[in-house]
């Protein structure tokens, strides 16, 4: 056992997203954490945590992506030529389109992991590149309207299936989505447990037991309420629904698989990746692939809840997401991060982006304070590291 202690690496993320948001439902008199805006800030942030998720691997491997924006906006486009243009069915349609990102994805990848060619580079040519195939095929013209279970799937909500459930003063709330929320925060108790037996198996040291319920009901807790203010007003969002999808995959991926681990031993230390056996052109090739298929996940999401795929989507994604990836504790040289710490710095963008919108601050203002935040973000990373390599002499 050990006593109780914080990793301010760590969890020093989490306890500044818990600050902001007090600090803004302060500001905002409460508007924030209201039902309608809590379920506003996931829908209209969604394609940018979905870009986040393949960025962070991305970045754990030691490479960057200057296309991401790019991308959206060219497999944007294609979903609405094959639905609107050639009337093929929404589902074959999306598939091609993440088959297309997919190529997309290897053509990058090619060049980084088999040529040689450093990725910054690569991904800077594919952002003009791709720009430029998107005002080619929609011919400098928005293409519209896309399906309604496209539409659904980045605007609709869950059905109440089961009815609603008083909650007192609260009002009622859909009961499915608070069975989920239930079955969220089981999930995460069972998980937490059994990495805790197992490493208690392996003689590791673990926080005493009072302080480990403490903090799954820490958790438990933020579920919850998120899931209540959901509830309380269409249901979970079905862009949330796959976004909890996505992220319980790439945990695992990033955590239980030997792909996953060779991603963090690519970005932690190339030269005994490589003499451990580590496949590393294949490594990063994959990663690039999939960086393209999330892409084209986010840019049909993206045009689903715009209605068009216009020429100007995606503008700027791809620093979002990697703003996303280093607040929610990347390292900067690679083999450092987590998908839901990328996920954690997503919504504190959009926190900040929706708080500011709400309080009426200018644009400019806006930009100030997500820039400010980036670097107090990287700059406490590169301290804390520093603080551990001069505790260790």
């Amino acid at each position: 056992m050990r006593r109780f202690s914080i990793n301010p690496r760590q969890s020093g993320i989490y306890v500044a997203f818990v600050l902001i948001i007090v600090l803004f439902s302060v500001l905002t008199d409460g508007a924030l954490l209201q039902p309608q805006n809590i379920s506003n800030i996931i829908v209209q942030n969604s394609y940018i945590l979905v870009l986040a998720i393949g960025m962070i691997l991305i970045i754990i491997a030691g490479h960057i992506d200057l296309s991401a924006g790019s991308v959206v906006a060219v497999t944007g486009a294609i979903s609405a030529v094959l639905m609107v243009n050639l009337n093929v069915p929404w589902p074959l349609a999306v598939l091609v389109t993440l088959i297309a990102g997919a190529v997309i994805g290897a053509w990058q990848g090619f060049w980084i992991a088999y040529f040689g060619i450093p990725a910054f580079i690569v991904t800077l040519a594919g952002m003009l590149l791709f720009r430029a195939l998107t005002l080619t095929v929609l011919g400098n013209q928005g293409i519209g309207p896309f399906p309604d279970p496209i539409r659904t799937l980045s605007n609709g909500f869950t059905e109440g299936y089961l009815g609603n459930i008083g909650l007192g003063p609260l009002g009622g709330a859909d009961l499915l989505s608070l069975l989920v929320g239930l079955g969220v925060v089981a999930g995460i108790a069972v998980t937490q447990w059994r990495q805790r037996v197992g490493r208690l198996g392996y003689g590791q040291v673990v926080d005493p037991l009072p302080i480990f319920v403490l903090k799954i009901a820490l958790a438990a807790v933020v579920v919850l309420a998120v899931v209540v203010q959901l509830a309380r007003f269409k249901n979970l969002p079905w862009v949330l629904v796959l976004l909890a999808v996505l992220v319980l995959g790439y945990t695992l991926l990033t955590t239980r698989s030997v792909f996953g681990r060779h991603i963090y031993a690519v970005g932690g230390n190339l030269s005994a990746a490589t003499l451990s056996g580590v496949k590393v052109k294949s490594v990063t090739f994959w990663i690039f692939v999939n960086m393209g298929v999330l892409a084209a996940l986010a840019g049909v999401i993206f045009a689903g809840r715009l209605n068009q795929a216009g020429p100007t989507a995606g503008t700027n994604f791809e620093l979002d997401a990697i703003a996303a990836a280093f607040i929610g504790g990347a390292a900067v040289q690679g083999g450092v991060g987590k998908v839901v710490g990328a996920i954690t710095g997503g919504l504190i963008m959009a926190v900040i982006n929706n708080g500011m919108s709400l309080i009426g601050a200018p644009s400019e203002r806006v930009m100030l304070v997500k820039g400010l935040v980036l670097l107090a973000a990287v700059a406490y990373d590169i301290w804390t590291k520093r603080r551990a390599g001069s505790a260790a002499r």
